[in-house]
C-alpha cells in the first residue's frame, strides 16, 4: 500500500466506526484522540476536567469545541476534592500506580457524566498504544512487533471506573475494525517527521486533515494527568513525606517507589485494599512490588512498574 492508500484506509475506518457510536457524551481533553472521536461522532456534548479553574487542556478543548460545534462542560476540581477522592479510586482499581492522577481526571469526568444523567461516554483509549503515540516508542527497533504484543495485553482503567459507576465506556479505537488494521500498519506510518518535527500517530493526523484545525491536529501529546493539571497533586503529596521516611520505607517494604507520591498512594492502598496479591498459577512476580503478573505482561497493574526489557 502507498502512503495515500494507508491514510485513506484509516480515515474510512474511523468514519465508519466512530460515526456508528452512539455515546451520550465524550470525555474530552482537546487532545488529538478525543478530538477525533468527538468530531466524527454524532454526539455533541463533551466533558473536560481540570484541577482548579485552568489547565493546559482548557485552551485546546475550547478551540476544538468551537470548531466542531461541541457543547463543552468544564468541571473544575479543587485540590482538596481531588485528594479526598484518592482512597476511593485506589479502592476501586486495587492499584497504587503513580498514574493515579490520570485516573482521577477520568473519575471526575465519569462522575460528572453520571450527575448529568448520562449512561454512556466515549473515550480516545487505545489510540496512543495502537498508533505509536508515546515518545518512548520512537526508540523501539521492532515497533510493529511491540504494538502487536501490546494490543493483546493492554487494558484501561476507564472501563473499570465506568463499570463501578454503571456507565458504559465506548472505546472506538479498540473496535476490532480499527484495532486489526492498526496493528498491521508499519511503524514508518505511525512515527514520522512532518515539517521538521517527529510526530507519533502520524497516520491518524494525516487521516483527519480537513476535519480538525492544524493547531489541534498537529499538537504535541499531553498526558491526561498533565493536561488536566492533576500532576500538581504529586508535588503536594511529595511535601507530606520526609526524605528520611521515604528512604526508610523504600528499604523496609521492598517496593521500588518512583517518588514520594508513589509511596503516598501505597500508604492509601494498604489502608483501603490491604496486602499486595502474590503471584498465582501461571503468573510471574512483578519486579517493582512482587504482585502477580500474567506471563508476557510488561506493566504491573498494582504498582505501575514497567519492565525495561519491554520498553
Amino acid at each position: 500500500m502507498t502512503t495515500n492508500d494507508v491514510v485513506a484506509a484509516v480515515r474510512k475506518r474511523l468514519v465508519d466506526v466512530v460515526g456508528a457510536c452512539q455515546p451520550q457524551c465524550v470525555l474530552f481533553s482537546g487532545g488529538l484522540d478525543s478530538s477525533i472521536a468527538a468530531a466524527l461522532s454524532p454526539c455533541r456534548r463533551g466533558i473536560l476536567v481540570t484541577l482548579g479553574p485552568e489547565g493546559p487542556d482548557l485552551h485546546y478543548a475550547r478551540e476544538t469545541a468551537r470548531t466542531i460545534g461541541l457543547d463543552l462542560v468544564h468541571r473544575p476540581v479543587g485540590v482538596d476534592e481531588a485528594l479526598a477522592a484518592i482512597p476511593e479510586v485506589i479502592a476501586i482499581l486495587h492499584s497504587f500506580d503513580p498514574a493515579i492522577p490520570n485516573d482521577l481526571a477520568v473519575w471526575f469526568a465519569l462522575k460528572e457524566a453520571k450527575a448529568l444523567g448520562m449512561r454512556s461516554v466515549m473515550t480516545g483509549d487505545g489510540a496512543d498504544e495502537l498508533f505509536g503515540g508515546y515518545s518512548y516508542m520512537a526508540e523501539i527497533a521492532d515497533l510493529y512487533g511491540y504494538i502487536r504484543h501490546l494490543s493483546q495485553t493492554m487494558s484501561f482503567n476507564s472501563t473499570v471506573l465506568g463499570e463501578h459507576l454503571e456507565i458504559d465506556v465506548i472505546q472506538p479505537f479498540l473496535d476490532k475494525v480499527i484495532l486489526d488494521f492498526a496493528i498491521e500498519i508499519q511503524g514508518k506510518w505511525k512515527i514520522r517527521e512532518e515539517k521538521g518535527v517527529v510526530h507519533g500517530k502520524w497516520v491518524l493526523r494525516r487521516a483527519c486533515e480537513g476535519l480538525l484545525p492544524p493547531g489541534i491536529l498537529w499538537q504535541e501529546k499531553r498526558p491526561l494527568e498533565t493536561g488536566s493539571g492533576m500532576t500538581r497533586l504529586n508535588a503536594i503529596l511529595d511535601a507530606t513525606i520526609s526524605e528520611e521516611e521515604f528512604e526508610d520505607k523504600k528499604r523496609s517494604r521492598g517496593i521500588r517507589f518512583f517518588n514520594k507520591a508513589h509511596l503516598y498512594y501505597h500508604e492509601v492502598y494498604r489502608k483501603v485494599v490491604g496486602h499486595i496479591p502474590p503471584p498465582g498459577q501461571g503468573e510471574e512476580a512483578c519486579e517493582g512490588c512482587g504482585a502477580g503478573m500474567k506471563a508476557g505482561r510488561g506493566h504491573c497493574r498494582v504498582c505501575g512498574w514497567v519492565r525495561e526489557t519491554v520498553q
